[in-house]
């Protein structure tokens, strides 16, 4: 096998996997629209089955903005939900707040009036 050779069938490999990844997210881009009913969606499965790179194709031209526009609110939606599950987790707290729960921290022996003391000088200062 020459090194030709080698690149050859590495472009057909990439080629390959490259028709796949297509298959798979115009499969994926189908079931996600809502806009298209059953009878739609059946008929484009269908069409992809039976002539897949063609179908992939029409899809990829007749549908491609709105396949984009779907994939941007995915992406937006699930930003959403990470920034509002980390607000959640860190909820920002008042200085009274730290304040108290150092106090707590200090009456349960956990820490040292000393370190109470800087953590109350911290909330303090914020």
């Amino acid at each position: 096998m020459s090194i030709w050779d080698f690149f050859v069938w590495f472009f057909w490999i990439y080629i390959f996997i490259t028709c796949i990844w297509i298959f798979i997210t115009v499969f994926v881009d189908i079931f996600r629209d809502h806009t298209l009913n059953g009878w739609g969606k059946t008929l484009w499965i269908i069409f992809l089955v039976v002539l897949p790179f063609l179908g992939a194709f029409v899809y990829l031209i007749a549908r491609g903005r709105s396949m984009g526009e779907r994939q941007m609110k995915q992406s937006r939606d699930a930003q959403a939900a990470s920034a509002e599950y980390i607000r959640s987790v860190a909820a920002p707290t008042s200085p009274s707040a730290e304040i108290e729960s150092a106090k707590k921290l200090l009456d349960s022996g956990a820490i040292t009036q000393a370190e109470f003391d800087s953590l109350k000088t911290r909330a303090l200062a914020s």
